[in-house]
């Protein structure tokens, strides 16, 4: 007959560090985080797959909105990574809490935990590899980063709801507990939120200045320096990843299809009235800069095609491979007259990275919708 093992039992927590105090200043913080995260979460998702009753109308102003809100997107996901970090330190021994079910309400806070805690560490690390464009998974980070979005913030709903007693009693007030910290528990509350806070202040400042350019020079973490790459600009697909080889201005033309169809060669295209525009490249991997572009207004190429003012316009790149090598342009964006053509980058032709001969450049729009290389416009 074997011998009986002695019950395991859940481990037991005592201190301040373990309460429901420090669970709830930690929590509120990660809250704010998160509801930042998801609110610019869906303007970006939004602004690159609008659904087609949304087209004509999202604005093209301000023109720096969308790296405004990108930038807010990337940067509180990165602060949210620490918190999440503390908050799981803080409450980690409920979760070996016995029985592990003790009413429906129980059950439910449980469920709640269990989905919040996997979709906000799902969430936090496959939007941390995405700033860095490395995917190693088998499904596309888009929709599914957008999906799960949605569950967090159903689980934490959920969570809030069924937790409110407590985080209203432990919100402003001292813990009633009445246990006395051991030493061996580290350091008291405060220096632990000192710590957390430190923690998240450290992320951001490296971090942030990818898109605060005012920081870049603590821009020591974060995947790309807004100074770094061809013409003092950052790309994210060079001309080689997307499949374009290189471009004869002899062989270029520029087709633009309309009621009044018509074709350019480049020394035609630069022949026309050059306007200037300083506007951002805004990525949704969080780095953003402001550039100095030259080029035709959209607008004049959109009237001398013909095309009625509440016309979208169709661009088509050069490049083979892409999910953006096909993009839809509503109203608002193509008949702003800040959106170009552009040919010149900080007064030099564009490099091929950058597009050349062509590419979009508009206000409040993703980079992955400043189209490079356009060969094709089409008046819809």
């Amino acid at each position: 007959m074997k011998p009986r093992l002695p019950a395991v039992r859940p481990p037991t927590f005592r201190g301040r560090l373990h309460d429901a105090r420090t669970a709830t200043s930690i929590g509120r913080w990660l809250g704010a985080a998160i509801a930042v995260c998801f609110g610019t979460g869906l303007v970006s998702h939004y602004l690159q797959h609008p659904p087609d009753r949304l087209v004509d109308v999202l604005p093209s102003r301000p023109l720096w909105g969308y790296r405004l809100t990108q930038g807010l997107h990337v940067a509180t996901g990165i602060a949210a990574i620490p918190l999440l970090l503390a908050k799981l330190w803080t409450v980690y021994p409920r979760l070996f809490a016995w029985p592990p079910v003790r009413s429906v309400r129980h059950a439910l806070e449980r469920l709640s935990v269990a989905v919040l805690v996997a979709g906000a560490l799902f969430e936090l690390f496959t939007g941390l590899l995405n700033t860095v464009q490395w995917y190693p998974w088998p499904f596309s980070f888009v929709p599914v980063h957008f999906a799960v979005a949605w569950l967090l913030v159903g689980a934490l709903l959920l969570h809030i709801a069924v937790k409110y007693p407590e985080i209203r009693a432990h919100w402003s007030r001292e813990s009633s507990g009445t246990l006395t910290l051991p030493a061996t528990d580290g350091p008291d509350r405060r220096s632990l939120l000192t710590g957390v806070a430190a923690a998240v202040g450290a992320v951001t400042l490296t971090t942030v200045g990818q898109s605060l350019t005012p920081l870049k020079a603590f821009d020591l973490l974060a995947p790309r320096h807004p100074d770094h790459g061809p013409q003092s600009l950052p790309v994210n697909r060079t001309a080689a990843a997307a499949g374009v080889a290189q471009v004869s201005a002899a062989a270029y033309r520029l087709t633009v299809s309309g009621p009044n169809p018509y074709t350019l060669t480049l020394e035609e295209l630069a022949a026309l009235a050059q306007h200037e525009s300083v506007l951002p490249i805004a990525c949704v991997e969080g780095w953003s800069k402001s550039a100095h572009w030259t080029g035709v207004r959209m607008t004049d190429l959109l009237r001398r095609a013909g095309a009625p003012p509440d016309a979208r316009v169709r661009v088509t790149s050069l490049e083979r491979y892409g999910a953006y090598r096909v993009m839809e342009m509503g109203r608002e964006y193509a008949h702003d007259p800040l959106t170009l053509l552009a040919l010149k980058l900080n007064g030099q032709p564009l490099t091929p990275d950058h597009g050349y001969p062509a590419r979009i450049i508009a206000p409040n729009r993703p980079g992955v919708l400043q189209t490079k290389w356009v060969t094709r416009l089409e008046v819809l």
